[in-house]
């Protein structure tokens, strides 16, 4: 799961308030499993080479 905060989840917040919050328009956040964190990151390196 991929999301935008800045649109979704603080977007009732000002631009103000999610900069004091270090929430920046280009942020994502993932929720990612609990596997081993090498193979998350080759999962995602491998997701993101087909964009």
């Amino acid at each position: 799961l991929i999301e935008h905060p800045a649109t979704m989840t603080h977007s009732p917040l000002s631009q103000t308030e999610r900069d004091a919050l270090g929430i920046s328009d280009s942020l994502l956040r993932l929720s990612v499993g609990v596997e081993h964190v090498d193979d998350l990151r080759s999962d995602l390196a491998s997701a993101l080479s087909v964009l």
